[in-house]
Order: structure tokens, then sequence, then C-alpha cells
């Protein structure tokens, strides 16, 4: 218990208390959310992905185990809940916007935070972390938004999407720069590592912003089962791939942690985009955000425990 504790204090609070600030200052100031996100996107996400990256010592049979373990995991996650909308008989609607908030994790603005926290003794950790989130932005923007919309001209939007993405170029340059082992000169590499360490601060402002003006009105039926689907089933099913796999150490930890995760702030902005039941997906976003306070501490406790 005093473990727990210890997690619950050192790791969880002070995500939350930046994200209530982030809330806190939106509603005195309205800030421009659309900067916002275009700051995270487009300069921090990349800066991050790309010192994860460069500085990584993950080996081949490595990535292999974490590529293996996430395809596997997102896989089985898309059957359950499109099961799980079937047995509720959730109407075709809801039923996208469920599976969007089981399978879709907020790796981003909350993940990447609480990995640096955790593993800050341990890059590995950090660099697993970002692999996933990059693994999260391929999903979003084909699962994801195919899931919300049909149509061709939409399977074209959902590439435009992906090929936009910067932090998948600051990934491919990071890794081509590790790989090459090319020393980056001290000027150009302190500006990328300043902004790299002021993403956790920003990312958690922008997060609670972005939740600062969402309502909630009462546990329905398809929220109580997206919040089990995200907090509970997501990461027993990690669980068992992990055990299946026979991963273990640091690679088994930060895996199983990144499976705990909230719903990705994306099943919402596809929802109000397409008039999709978007009051129940930003619900979801925001209680499955203020219930992993208590899940991803278990989650976090139990992987010193297992691993």
């Amino acid at each position: 218990m005093y473990i727990f504790f210890q997690i619950l204090v050192q790791v969880i609070l002070p995500i939350f208390l930046l994200i209530g600030t982030g809330t806190l200052l939106h509603r005195k100031f309205h800030f421009d959310m659309n900067t916002l996100s275009k700051l995270s996107t487009y300069f921090l996400m990349p800066a991050v992905s790309f010192t994860n990256i460069y500085e990584n010592k993950i080996g081949g049979a490595t990535l292999v185990h974490i590529l293996g373990f996430l395809t596997l995991q997102c896989v089985c996650l898309m059957f359950l809940s499109a099961g799980i909308a079937k047995v509720a008989k959730l109407e075709k609607g809801t039923s996208s916007v469920f599976k969007n908030s089981v399978v879709l994790v907020n790796s981003g603005n909350f993940g990447l935070p609480v990995s640096q926290l955790v593993f800050q003794h341990n890059p590995i950790g950090a660099s697993i972390q970002v692999l996933v989130m990059i693994f999260q932005n391929l999903l979003t923007y084909t699962y994801g938004l195919f899931n919300s919309v049909s149509g061709d001209r939409n399977n074209v939007k959902a590439l435009r999407e992906f090929i936009k993405n910067p932090v998948i170029y600051a990934f491919l340059l990071g890794l081509l720069l590790h790989t090459a082992h090319i020393k980056i000169p001290g000027f150009i590499w302190e500006p990328i590592k300043n902004t790299s360490d002021a993403f956790l601060a920003v990312a958690l402002v922008t997060l609670g912003a972005q939740s600062a003006f969402l309502r909630f009105s009462r546990f329905s039926l398809p929220l109580v089962l997206s919040l089990a689907g995200r907090l509970v089933l997501g990461p027993a099913v990690a669980l068992l791939i992990i055990f299946t796999l026979k991963l273990d150490g640091v690679t088994a930890k930060a895996l199983f942690i990144a499976s705990s995760f909230p719903t990705s702030r994306n099943s919402a902005l596809f929802a109000l985009e397409y008039d999709n039941q978007p009051e129940y997906a930003a619900q979801v976003v925001l209680m499955s955000t203020v219930f992993s306070m208590i899940t991803v501490t278990g989650v976090v406790y139990a992987s010193t425990i297992l691993f």
C-alpha cells in the first residue's frame, strides 16, 4: 500500500495538478485551443519523438516484440469491442464511438508525460512509449477515422492526415541518425532537447484546457462500457499478451503501463467533426482521464510487482 501511495503522489498527482492548472487557466483566459494543439502536434511531440529515438538503446529483437505486442493488442481490442457493442445492441453511431473509445489511447498528451516520470531513470521505457505513440497515430488515422466515416473521400482524408503528421518524420529522422551513429552538433541538439523537455508541462496543460468545458450528465450504459473497456479490459488484454509472448523487464513494464492510458481525445474530435454522438464521446474522454488517476496508478504499481 505504501508503494501504491508513493506512485499516486510522485507520478499521478503531478500529472493531474498540471491538467487541473490547464483547466483553470483556460476557464479564466480562454486559450486558443487550435494554437495549443498545433504547438504540441507540430513542435513539441516531434521533438520528443526525435530525442527519445535518437538516444534509444532498443535492440532489433525488442523492437520486433514491441510491434508484435501492439499488433496483437489492437486486433484483440477491435474484435472484443465489436463483440461487446453487438451484445449490448448499441446503435450504429454509438457503436462506432464505443469501439474508438476502447481501441484509441491517449498515448501522446497523457501517455508520454506519465512514461517520462515513471522511466525518468530508464530512457528505454520512454523510448518504448514513443513507439506506442507512433503506432497509435497510425491506428488513429486508419482504423479510428475509417470507423467514424466511410467512402473513398474519407479514405483519402485519413491517408492525408497521417502523411501530414510530423511525429512520423521526426521518428524516422531520429532512427536514421541513431542507426548511422551521426553526432548532432551541440548548438542544434540543445534547442531540440530543451523543446523536448518542455513537452510534459505544455501537453498536460493543453489536456486540461481541452477538458475545461466538457459536460457530464450521467453514467449511461455506453459510457460505463467504454470506461470498463478502456481502463480495465485494455490492461487485462495487454497482460495476457505479455505473458503469452513471454515478455519481461522494462519492455513488459512499459507496454503494460501504456495499455492503461485513457481514451484518446481524437475519439471525441472525430465524433464532433462527423456529428456522431459528440457528447458521449467527450464524456468518455473526460471520465476515462479522471478515473485513470486510480487505474493507471494501480497498473504502475502492479508492473513493479510483476516485472
